[in-house]
């Protein structure tokens, strides 16, 4: 019986132990392969990030080499610096270094990108080049030519030393802080190298592009926590006792803040935020269940109106309406003698099975909202409209002022219309009537 038995379940056991050995071997293999394509990638992205940083050395130099009249050649140069340092950005993205310190360099890089781009974009025969960006060209050329000597020998004990990236994704996951890997240390010192550099004047309209907004953009007097409870629940309509938890963030830095706290439980905890000088109200969340939609545009648009009028916000002017699930979201503008305020924006989320507000995020509102002297326009709507093409200058246009890709406000003739099935909206210089901007926007 036992050997009829073994006879049996013994080939069968052979089968399925030779089936188990060959499933681990497949398996093995399409995890080695995987692992070598992922380090094939890295590899790949590392030399050309190598290949381009020294391209880009040489793309600097060869802008500073050429006479102050060759404009035609300085701006093709600048394209070059702008191409070559984005494609440098998109290399550093490509390798394992999210848990390395390497942000310095990137923030270095993107600073360069935006300086190049801005020059090359502008008509440099009418506005040259000034002392001051030469003087920033040379900088760079000479920063970039220190990154560049740490790259090569970051590369050159890489290929030495049959260096393999994989292995930095382990040695950062087993101690970030100490993991005497040669490619991280070897970033490191680039970075903590980029990090020393002094002040590098970059231009008004390259520094506005990193501005961040601080306590000292503001013009009212601190407030203190017990200020931020009373506003809290003011403007929830609590009372004066109601369970509020207010909590100073930064404090003592350039970025201090309030956070009011209404607990809830089960992940529906009312929030806010609200700055440190005058104590304006930033965001407001109110996380609840949303039943079925019952509300149509125009009643869930005048309760958004009635929010915003009863909180103090006056003259604002919707602008954009979309639909996420079953709330509504409207985007509010500031309205100055006629003209929209596009850098004085709200964002409304109302509920739609009964019209309640459920957020508010007013932090553009808060610190861009003042009186403006607004200069008359230099051309006539007629004469701006003239510049758009049939499908989108078939509507009057109205005023409205906007930041520019050099972040700085400027007074344009707005225009809406179709084209292809879609909505936009063109932005017509007021004083130039070249387009200032072109953005594509939901259909309510």
């Amino acid at each position: 019986m036992y050997q009829r038995l073994s006879s049996v379940l013994f080939p069968i056991m052979t089968l399925l132990l030779i089936g188990a050995a060959y499933w681990g071997y497949q398996e093995h293999q399409e995890k080695n392969s995987i692992l070598i394509k992922a380090e094939n990638q890295y590899q790949k992205a590392f030399h050309e990030l190598s290949y381009h940083m020294d391209r880009l050395q040489h793309q600097l130099g060869t802008t500073l080499a050429v006479n102050a009249g060759s404009q035609n050649f300085q701006r093709k140069s600048l394209v070059n610096v702008w191409r070559l340092t984005s494609q440098a950005q998109s290399e550093i993205n490509q390798l394992p270094v999210r848990m390395m310190p390497f942000q310095k360099t990137g923030d270095f890089l993107s600073h360069i990108s935006n300086f190049a781009y801005k020059a090359s974009m502008r008509d440099l025969t009418k506005q040259p080049l000034s002392d001051g960006e030469m003087k920033t060209m040379q900088t760079l050329f000479d920063k970039s030519s220190e990154i560049n000597r740490d790259l090569e020998q970051v590369q050159s004990k890489v290929l030495q030393d049959k260096l393999r990236w994989m292995d930095v994704e382990t040695a950062l996951a087993a101690d970030r802080e100490q993991s005497g890997n040669a490619i991280v240390e070897g970033f490191k010192t680039v970075d903590s190298k980029v990090g020393q550099y002094d002040s590098i004047d970059w231009g008004p309209t390259v520094s506005s592009l990193y501005e961040k907004r601080t306590v000292s953009m503001l013009s009212g007097k601190p407030v203190t926590a017990a200020d931020v409870k009373r506003k809290a629940a003011a403007f929830l309509g609590l009372g004066s006792d109601a369970p509020i938890k207010v909590t100073e963030n930064g404090k003592g830095t350039p970025y201090a803040s309030y956070s009011a706290v209404v607990e809830k439980g089960s992940g529906k905890d009312i929030a806010m935020d609200f700055t440190y000088r005058g104590g304006d109200l930033l965001w407001f969340v109110k996380p609840r269940d949303i039943a079925d939609k019952k509300l149509q545009l125009a009643e869930a648009r005048s309760s958004a109106a009635e929010f915003l009028d009863k909180h103090g916000y006056k003259q604002m002017e919707p602008v954009t309406y979309d639909e996420f699930g079953n709330e509504g979201v409207f985007t509010y503008v500031a309205k100055q003698d006629g003209v929209l305020l596009y850098p004085d924006k709200i964002t409304v989320k109302v509920a739609l099975d009964n019209g309640e507000i459920v957020g508010l995020q007013a932090g553009d509102y808060v610190y861009a909202h003042k009186k403006r002297d607004l200069a008359k326009p230099a051309l006539a709507e007629s004469e701006a409209r003239k510049g758009l093409t049939q499908a989108m200058g078939g509507k009057a246009g109205r005023l409205a002022l906007i930041k520019n890709e050099d972040n700085e406000e400027v007074l344009c003739y707005e225009y809406k219309g179709k084209s292809n099935g879609f909505a936009y909206r063109v932005y017509m210089n007021a004083e130039t009537g070249a387009e200032e901007a072109v953005e594509e926007i939901p259909e309510a």
